[in-house]
């Protein structure tokens, strides 16, 4: 299929923050084709009238957990520890396949309605989260937690061989997997190499947590002395591509291990705010060389998948921590979403940007809106103003999910109707 957008403003990230005027994009197939001018031999079979919207790339979810919003409005203002292991991890326990497919449609239903074309998601992958990547049409690097009290245990990487060779590289190859090991905490060390082999073994890449409370950075410390960044670094862990969740309290030392090893840390601003985790030192890592993406974490934790709250909250955040106006501006919080969250996950060469020959994930944003007036600076606009309500449409691997508002292929009411019940199902198990 060959689709044209013209009349675009379009920020097409590819190395510089210029936001360009009165262009076209010609997409044919999953690629962006043209960029600029048109050649008159171009025979759309679908034209876009881009007039009063921004055009730029597909926001990234470089961390969640996508069946979680089964859990979403569960488990609030209580303390992260009493969170997860006495609310959370119990409910976990009850769920089924359908429980986690319907979960993973809602989440998508509402990541596509928010802009987000490609996600990361940890959870336990029985099949429900890539037939739900699958079925409607977005991008997703899956991964299995793997949590090892038991280092002998060979079911859980059984299951993640299995799941690698039916899911990785299908759905067109929308669908990549890692793996996973869920953190220091729950993977004992000899576990934990065990996931480093596994990776080596099929040359995919790490998704862990990682110091994301002062209670994970202590027992660390008593246990092998030294901190969980420090600890997985001398197992070996970062010699792999690794996507770091959280890393909200990091040494200098542990900053330094970060950039050496290009290891990407995923800022979960809105996440970490809410169970009271503080806030990653966003800034002092970027200056340092490390590659920050940004994250919703799951609906259960945060409790919306909004990435443009993230860009707003990482942005306003470490200028009030680091009480300057000019700490993570507008562009680099929007790099965050886009371009470095594409790093992160392995797939810079494809998406991240509007380049030609690079995957046609691209959303629409409506300025036509009250509070995106004036139109002074549209980067602002993006960082400070823009709602996840404003994306209008939605096009990944060259494929429309979204036009005006309007989700292509997901029954919304279907959606919202069994995910509803699956919930009810799982508190009354």
């Amino acid at each position: 299929m060959k689709i044209l957008i013209k009349n675009c403003t379009a920020l097409l990230m590819n190395g510089n923050d210029e936001i360009i005027e009165n262009i076209s994009i010609g997409i044919e197939g999953d690629k962006i084709k043209y960029i600029g001018k048109i050649p008159n031999d171009f025979n759309a079979d679908k034209t876009i009238d881009a007039t009063n919207k921004l055009v730029m790339p597909g926001l990234i979810n470089a961390h969640t957990h996508i069946p979680m919003s089964l859990f979403r409005n569960y488990a609030d203002d209580i303390p992260f520890w009493e969170w997860l292991t006495e609310r959370i991890w119990p409910l976990e326990k009850r769920l089924t396949g359908e429980h986690v497919y319907w979960g993973s449609m809602l989440s998508i239903a509402e990541m596509i309605m928010s802009g987000i074309t490609s996600f990361s998601d940890m959870y336990f992958l029985t099949d429900g989260i890539p037939r739900a990547v699958e079925e409607t049409g977005v991008r997703g690097v899956l991964s299995k937690g793997l949590v090892g009290k038991d280092e002998d245990d060979n079911r859980e990487f059984e299951e993640i061989r299995e799941f690698i060779k039916i899911w990785n590289e299908k759905a067109d190859g929308r669908i990549t997997t890692r793996i996973a090991p869920h953190a220091p905490y729950s993977c004992l060390p000899g576990y934990m190499r065990r996931a480093i082999e596994l990776a080596k073994e099929y040359n995919l890449g790490i998704h862990v947590h990682l110091s994301e409370s002062k209670k994970e950075i202590e027992d660390s410390y008593k246990a092998f002395g030294k901190s969980p960044i420090q600890h997985v670094n001398d197992i070996g862990l970062f010699e792999l591509p690794t996507l770091a969740a959280h890393c909200v309290y990091v040494s200098d030392e542990d900053i330094k291990i970060l950039a050496e090893k290009n290891v990407c840390v995923v800022n979960n601003p809105g996440s970490n705010l809410k169970l009271g985790n503080g806030f990653a030192p966003v800034d002092k890592m970027l200056k340092s060389g490390v590659n920050l993406a940004l994250g919703t974490d799951g609906s259960a934790s945060n409790n919306n998948l909004n990435m443009f709250e993230e860009i707003n909250l990482a942005a306003l955040i470490n200028k009030g921590i680091n009480t300057d106006p000019t700490s993570v501006p507008a562009s680099t919080a929007i790099k965050m979403a886009t371009i470095n969250g594409a790093k992160g996950i392995g797939l810079e060469s494809e998406i991240g940007s509007i380049e030609i020959n690079k995957k046609a994930d691209i959303i629409l944003i409506d300025l036509n809106k009250p509070h995106l007036y004036p139109r002074y600076n549209l980067m602002s606009s993006l960082a400070y103003s823009v709602q996840a309500s404003d994306v209008d449409t939605v096009i990944v691997d060259g494929k429309i999910l979204m036009e005006n508002r309007e989700l292509k292929t997901i029954d919304i009411e279907k959606v919202i109707y069994n995910s509803e019940k699956m919930a009810k199902d799982l508190i009354e198990r």
